[in-house]
């Protein structure tokens, strides 16, 4: 099969949503129609990545996880994509430094639950994620007061942009992140493999 990049205009906000994806589910799309709308996104790109550093465990095979992520999120405005793959690239920050490279002009928004804010100050070199990608955090289910009280939320408090401005997000030169309070939905890839619905 012949991989392609995504394409994007100068210009454009894309909205970056990474993760294992394993597998998509109806969270992940309400997350990304939220982020559309909030952020005032021309796109959001899936990046489903090859594995997760942070899981001991693999996910389920690359093709299976991007053909199920075609299948839960259709929508004009989204592309799926296995570009982590690739580029070859292992962490979040080697990923938007390709990304910024291979696409001067464009402005792109690392979109994440808030879940993994709770987690994001033990990602690889997260400081430069900040420091070089505007970030957009959406509230997920029981995740609202340990995301504002997380470690990277406190370091990082300086560059909070507030939520009445969430549109201007992808205009704004970083470091700045926005944290929106949204209507949620509690699924998750864990509770569906334990389920027996996905196999990984």
């Amino acid at each position: 099969m012949r991989h392609t990049l995504p394409y994007a205009q100068p210009g454009q906000v894309i909205g970056l949503l990474g993760g294992s994806f394993d597998p998509a589910h109806e969270g992940h799309a309400h997350i990304t129609r939220a982020a559309l709308k909030r952020f005032e996104l021309d796109r959001v790109w899936w990046l489903v990545s090859p594995g997760n550093p942070l899981k001991a465990r693999g996910p389920a095979a690359l093709p299976a996880r991007m053909a199920r992520a075609r299948a839960v999120m259709q929508h004009p405005r989204v592309v799926i994509t296995d570009i982590e793959a690739q580029l070859g690239t292992r962490y979040t920050a080697q990923t938007l430094a390709a990304l910024h490279s291979l696409y001067p002009g464009t402005r792109f928004v690392w979109l994440m639950g808030a879940d993994n804010l709770v987690q994001f100050h033990r990602w690889q070199d997260w400081q430069q994620i900040m420091a070089t990608t505007p970030i957009g955090v959406l509230a997920r289910p029981g995740q609202r007061l340990p995301a504002r009280l997380s470690r990277a939320a406190r370091i990082a408090q300086a560059a909070a942009l507030p939520e009445r401005m969430a549109p201007l997000l992808g205009q704004i030169a970083p470091p700045v992140w926005c944290f929106i309070d949204m209507p949620m939905v509690d699924a998750s890839s864990s509770r569906i493999r334990a389920r027996g619905e996905w196999r990984s």
